[in-house]
């Protein structure tokens, strides 16, 4: 399937807010697979389909967390998180995406994992920092993406894991895995550097 066919499938699926942040998303997830060695490709078809099922009723993500065996733990967590797995399963199976590294980049663009790969870290970053988002601290995160991909991500994760104590939410436990594993990849680079 070609590119103008998947943004045009995109874009039915969800409002011209959510579009125009999933366009946000791939100009910034395409700058940050340039200025870090990434596959500029691959980070714009990541990118245009990571929110692929974001504006799906939460009682659809559900059915299809159910019927085609996605990780049952999603459903006790923050249904915020649904939409990753799920988006992933559908632009596989509705339109045969098979590229491993750009379904896993989809599948974790929310919550991180150990091991991200270049790809999971330049979508996971680009959906936090792209243009239209607008919250407390995404200037310095802007700032720290200019320096260092794990940095920023850091602080992104960092970020979400306060805010959810704050509203006294669960965390989800990839997001602490992939938290703690972005600072030991930091730390041994910083370490390889001197």
């Amino acid at each position: 399937m070609n590119l103008e066919t998947l943004r045009e499938a995109t874009r039915q699926q969800m409002p011209d807010k959510r579009w125009k942040h999933t366009l946000g998303v791939v100009d910034t997830a395409i700058k940050l697979a340039k200025r870090y060695g990434g596959d500029p490709d691959k980070a714009e078809l990541a990118a245009l389909l990571h929110d692929y099922s974001k504006a799906w009723a939460i009682d659809r993500m559900e059915a299809v967390i159910r019927q085609h065996d996605l990780p049952s733990e999603l459903l006790v967590h923050d249904k915020e998180l649904w939409h990753a797995h799920v988006g992933a399963w559908a632009v596989e199976s509705e339109h045969g995406i098979t590229d491993a590294e750009v379904l896993d980049a989809i599948r974790y663009h929310t919550s991180g994992r150990e091991n991200m790969t270049k790809l999971d870290k330049i979508v996971c970053l680009a959906d936090y920092i792209e243009p239209g988002r607008d919250f407390p601290g995404v200037n310095k995160l802007r700032e720290l993406a200019k320096i260092s991909l794990e940095e920023a991500l850091i602080s992104a994760f960092g970020s979400t894991i306060e805010v959810l104590v704050e509203r006294g939410k669960r965390i989800f436990p990839l997001t602490v895995l992939a938290r703690n594993d972005l600072i030991l990849q930091f730390k041994l680079a910083q370490t390889n550097e001197q």
